[in-house]
C-alpha cells in the first residue's frame, strides 16, 4: 500500500500527540477500567456511561488526533476525523440519548471474548508495541489512538445482550482492515490483533444478531398461548 509518509513520521507524530496531550493517557485508563467495571456490575445508568465512555474515545480521536495531529502528514486523517466525529456521534444519540444499549457479564462465550478484547487492547497492545520498539511517547496509546480503541470498542460490542445496528461497528470493521495495512506498511505487528479482533468481532456481533432476530419466533412457536393471542 502507497502511503504518503514515511514509518518515521509516523511515530513521529505520536510522539508530539502523546507529549501535547499528557495526562489523558491516564484518564483514559481510569475510565477504560470504569467501562470494565459497569460491564460486570450492572448499574441503573451503567448502559449509558459505557456508550458515553466509548463515543467520547472516538471524538476525542477524530478531533484532537486525526484533524489536528495525523492530517499534518496524511490528507486521508481529515476524512478519518470527520468519520470517527460521525461514529461517536451516533454512538452518543443510539446509546447515550436514546439508551438502546444494554450490556452485562452472563459468562457466555461472547462476554469471554470480548473480555480478552478488552484486555489486549489496554495491556497486551502496548507491551507488544514495547518488545517490537514502539516506545513511548511514539506509540499508540489506549483511548486516545485510533487501533486500540477499536480493539475496545468491539470488545465492549460482545458484551450487547441486545441487537447491535450494522452502522454502529461498520467504522470499527473498515479502520481493522486499515490497521492490516498499518501492520504490513508501518511495521506495527500489534496491529495484526486489530484486524483479527475485526473479524472475530464482526462475526459474533451479526450471529449475536441473528439470534436475538429469532428468539421472538422461538418463543411465539414454544408457547401454546402466544401462537393464540
Amino acid at each position: 500500500m502507497n502511503i504518503p509518509f514515511s514509518v518515521e513520521q509516523f511515530f513521529s507524530v505520536f510522539g508530539v500527540y502523546n507529549e501535547a496531550i499528557w495526562p489523558a493517557q491516564i484518564f483514559a485508563y481510569v475510565l477504560g477500567l470504569a467501562v470494565v467495571f459497569f460491564l460486570v456490575k450492572k448499574a441503573r445508568w451503567s448502559d449509558r456511561f459505557i456508550t458515553g465512555i466509548l463515543a467520547l474515545f472516538w471524538i476525542w480521536m477524530g478531533t484532537v488526533y486525526h484533524l489536528k495531529y495525523f492530517s499534518t502528514i496524511n490528507p486521508a486523517a481529515l476524512i478519518f476525523g470527520v468519520l470517527f466525529i460521525l461514529q461517536g456521534i451516533i454512538l452518543t444519540v443510539f446509546g447515550l440519548i436514546l439508551n438502546r444499549f444494554e450490556f452485562g457479564w452472563t459468562g457466555r462465550l461472547n462476554d469471554i471474548i470480548g473480555a480478552f478484547f478488552i484486555v489486549f487492547s489496554m495491556l497486551l497492545y502496548p507491551l507488544l508495541g514495547y518488545a517490537f520498539g514502539h516506545n513511548y511517547p511514539n506509540a499508540p496509546m489506549f483511548g486516545v489512538a485510533p487501533c486500540p480503541a477499536t480493539i475496545f470498542t468491539f470488545g465492549v460490542f460482545v458484551f450487547a445482550r441486545n441487537s447491535i445496528p450494522w452502522y454502529l461497528f461498520l467504522l470499527p470493521f473498515l479502520w481493522s482492515l486499515v490497521g492490516m495495512s498499518a501492520a504490513i506498511s508501518l511495521h506495527v505487528p500489534q496491529d495484526y490483533g486489530l484486524f483479527i479482533t475485526g473479524i472475530i468481532g464482526t462475526i459474533m456481533i451479526l450471529m449475536n444478531n441473528k439470534k436475538i432476530k429469532e428468539r421472538p419466533n422461538q418463543s411465539l412457536q414454544g408457547t401454546p398461548e402466544k401462537r393464540c393471542s
